[in-house]
């Protein structure tokens, strides 16, 4: 395997779009070539301007937003890579540690690999319920998804993720919204397969700086999460 497409969903990202792909294009692979793909999801804000005027890069715009999923299928639909991988828009991960989440898939360990977040030492978001809230939703994904398909990774939610382009693309996937990768990882480990587990950083951004994941976009996860363990 000696290519990986890098899919960056972008949603209204003008402020951050340009730093996070200059970061991408210099983040270390080893002897692994990159493919960046940037899926513009609608954006109005002038983030298609900034993309026209990147080189080095692949871009497609959706007519309308369609989802972070729906976002993600279209790069990965699309992608040449052997190895998929998944950065936000934003400043919250450091494509730096790309490198460690695709090494098990280089040394034949597993075709599937989360990111774990690691937790800052200072986050400011503790003080507040919203955080204890969010970080109770994500706990009860962790325990749903390990007990519903006799997995143990340490958590669903960190962005970074990556597969094999092949067992990507032999799994239907039919939700468009942030439950896309979780309705994946799903359909994964009802064949069998199990994850392989990489520690990230994680820099959290608030909702004042542009996050867009809610608490009903949780209930949908979990929803989707129980469905697809009795339903294809």
């Amino acid at each position: 395997m000696k290519k990986l497409s890098i899919i960056i969903p972008a949603y209204n990202e003008k402020n951050t779009i340009e730093k996070i792909v200059g970061l991408v294009k210099v983040a270390d692979m080893g002897d692994v070539e990159k493919e960046i793909i940037i899926v513009d999801d609608g954006s109005k804000d002038g983030t298609r301007d900034i993309l026209k005027s990147m080189p080095g890069i692949r871009y497609v715009f959706h007519d309308k937003n369609l989802g972070k999923g729906g976002a993600i299928k279209t790069g990965f639909k699309i992608s040449t890579g052997d190895i998929l991988t998944i950065q936000d828009a934003d400043l919250e991960y450091d494509p730096e540690d790309l490198r460690a989440v695709i090494r098990p898939i280089l040394e034949g360990k597993t075709e599937a690999v989360l990111g774990v977040r690691i937790a800052p030492d200072k986050d400011l978001r503790r003080h507040k319920s919203l955080y204890w809230i969010s970080w109770f939703g994500n706990k009860v994904i962790t325990w749903t998804t390990n007990i519903l398909y006799w997995n143990s990774a340490g958590e669903y939610e960190g962005c970074y993720k990556a597969f094999t382009k092949s067992l990507v693309d032999s799994i239907d996937v039919k939700t468009n919204g942030f439950d896309y990768d979780n309705e994946l990882v799903c359909k994964i480990l009802k064949r069998g397969l199990h994850t392989v587990d990489v520690p990230i950083r994680y820099y959290p951004r608030n909702y004042d700086e542009g996050k867009k994941i809610n608490w009903k976009d949780g209930f949908k996860i979990l929803w989707t999460i129980v469905k697809y363990r009795f339903h294809d």
